[in-house]
């Protein structure tokens, strides 16, 4: 089933009696050659790329609950690659690239809006700062251009820009950046790994995974075992309890992330802007609402939920950067948990499991990774080496300290990420 303006058209004239379903809904088999555990948009990602460009089709990505019901439902929707580290650099200007191309590759509506992202500087060691990264970025290939306070009054207007604690001293623009929509993104990736023959298997908890003389030979879940020469583990803030089941240990905390919507508003929003004082970021979505979100919850977590306090911290920063939003109405906010790894940078790496497969760490940086680390952790899977954009994020960083990729500056500390 293929979408176009014709096919909409003519389903509203008939009732919508044409549609199917997006995807199968199958029992799992004995045996896979591959088999996913996670069904977000990371695990999506992987199946469809493993298909597309590898020729593997029986794969079955495993999730507990229903796809898309973790983190990729659960997120601000911002699309961005305004890294400055080599590493980081490569791989998100190459997500980038692909979410520009997803909507016609998936045949699927996934909402991307490049609106661009305002990233506000509001001291001069802060300008100096988003001067070298966006060099970076140019140097990259990717698009940045720092705007002075004057040309960041001229896009966003209803700023604060009279607060004397935290003075505007100018931006950095990403032009190429923006949002998509969540849910479609997942629904997007399942129904074009389903069509090319991938099962994806709804309501079947990993229970655990089984490893005999060093290598993975399959898993046992709430629907039976189920076996496999190879495994991937994809489930951002359960990376660490799913691969204890294969007895590792890996350096990953979780944390709780909270993000908020307002009541439907006219637009007046029309691009991401982020505060650099009070680690705010906030857009609006196509329905009106504003979305926004803030810092990590501070404590270890696996509840989909956040506290009070930093619920308050966030409103606070909103007030302080655009006090005109604060008659507007919330009307819910939800936690996704995060797996913060020490340096704030991803692992896509080889588990030292014979067949048992790594990706995890993403922090805040997972729905805007998800195509990118689909098609670099199928590309690790199916050929048994790193893909290039992501070959530095390796699990021996961390024992080792060479090539770790501290983004922010601000230590080993899995919550300051």
């Amino acid at each position: 089933m293929r979408f176009s303006g014709l096919r909409v058209l003519a389903e509203g004239l008939t009732g919508n009696r044409g549609w199917r379903p997006h995807w199968r809904d199958p029992a799992p088999k004995a045996e896979y050659d591959i088999i996913i555990i996670g069904g977000g948009g990371h695990g999506l990602a992987t199946a469809f790329y493993l298909a597309k460009e590898h020729g593997l089709t029986n794969v079955a990505v495993l999730e507990k609950g229903y796809l898309g019901g973790g983190n990729v439902g659960r997120n601000t929707t911002i699309v961005r690659a305004n890294y400055g580290l080599p590493g980081n650099s490569e791989f998100y200007s190459h997500s980038l690239k692909l979410w520009e191309g997803m909507e016609q590759e998936l045949n699927f509506n996934t909402m991307m809006s490049q609106r661009g992202v305002l990233n506000l500087c509001h001291s001069d060691g802060q300008r100096d700062a988003f001067a070298r990264r966006g060099n970076a970025m140019r140097n990259q290939g990717d698009d940045a251009q720092l705007l002075t306070p004057e040309q960041v009054r001229e896009k966003v207007p209803y700023l604060d820009f009279n607060n004397g604690r935290f003075p505007i001293y100018g931006g950095l623009w990403h032009g190429r950046g923006g949002t998509a929509r969540h849910d479609a993104v997942a629904w997007g990736y399942a129904r074009g790994a389903d069509q090319r023959g991938v099962d994806l298997i709804q309501n079947c908890e990993v229970t655990g995974i089984d490893v005999e003389g060093g290598r993975v030979t399959g898993v046992q879940t709430s629907r039976g075992a189920i076996r496999a020469s190879k495994v991937g583990i994809v489930v951002a803030g359960r990376s660490g309890q799913v691969a204890g089941m294969a007895g590792m240990r890996l350096p990953i905390e979780s944390h709780v992330l909270q993000a908020f919507v307002t009541e439907g508003l006219k637009p007046c929003i029309d691009q991401v802007v982020t505060f650099g004082m009070g680690h705010f970021y906030i857009s609006q979505s196509d329905k009106g609402g504003l979305v926004f979100g803030g810092d990590l919850d501070f404590y270890a977590s696996y509840a989909a939920r956040g506290n009070l306090p930093m619920q308050e911290h966030v409103m606070e920063a909103a007030m302080t950067l655009m006090p005109m939003i604060g008659k507007a109405r919330v009307l819910r906010s939800w936690g996704g948990i995060m797996d913060m790894s020490p340096d704030g940078s991803p692992i896509i790496d080889k588990s030292g499991i014979e067949g048992l497969y790594l990706n995890c760490g993403w922090c805040y940086g997972g729905f805007k990774a998800v195509p990118g680390s689909g098609f670099s952790f199928a590309h690790l899977i199916a050929r048994d080496r790193p893909h290039e954009p992501a070959a530095q994020f390796r699990l021996d960083r961390f024992t080792t300290g060479r090539g770790l990729m501290d983004e922010e500056g601000t230590g080993a500390q899995h919550n300051l990420h």
